[in-house]
């Protein structure tokens, strides 16, 4: 039978990393949602940040809980690596994944483009211009001028240059400010 008493140490650690992991968790979903609504990003596109820290939360959890339980530090970095190296080979072989959700991320954080905006992709051999509808974790979703419904890559939207011709703000002061004269 095994004795839960000689192993108390390592419980206590674990309770305690999951707490704090847990607690980090929590701060860090409160501040992607305060700054996406300060920023008026969707909920779609928060939801992919949400997604991608409890990824990294819950993987550093395992790490620690690995460690505080005994497993050998050498053997788990051979383990580690191993999984790393199948990781990166798949995503070697699915590129366009891997840079379409980096570039989510990167139109998150710190592009101006937002959901309402009216863009120029600036493209010599396409005339991209209109609304944007929606911005999801692979694609951007836009209503050109002449009513299609087009979809761009966002790893494309972050290497093309964007220029935004109105922003969704000043769309509605603008109406705003015609509809009282």
């Amino acid at each position: 039978m095994i004795d839960l008493m000689s192993f108390k140490t390592e419980i206590l650690v674990t309770v305690i990393l999951l707490m704090v992991i847990i607690g980090i968790n929590t701060l860090s979903k409160r501040a992607i949602r305060r700054f996406g609504r300060t920023s008026s990003i969707d909920m779609n596109s928060r939801k992919i940040i949400f997604y991608l820290s409890n990824l990294l939360f819950y993987g550093m959890a395992l790490v620690g809980i690995s460690l505080i339980w005994g497993v050998d530090l050498q053997e788990f970095s051979l383990f580690l690596s191993s999984i790393l190296a199948f990781v990166g080979i798949g995503f070697v072989a699915q590129w366009s994944i891997l840079s379409n959700l980096t570039a989510s991320v990167i139109l998150f954080f710190s592009h101006p483009l937002r959901l309402g905006d009216r863009i120029r992709v600036q493209d010599k051999d396409f005339d991209w211009t209109g609304k944007v509808e929606d911005i999801s974790g692979f694609y951007l979703f836009m209503r050109t001028d002449d009513g299609r419904r087009i979809t761009i890559p966002t790893n494309l939207v972050i290497q093309k240059g964007i220029e935004i011709l109105q922003h969704d703000d000043e769309e509605e002061e603008t109406s705003e400010k015609t509809f009282e004269d």
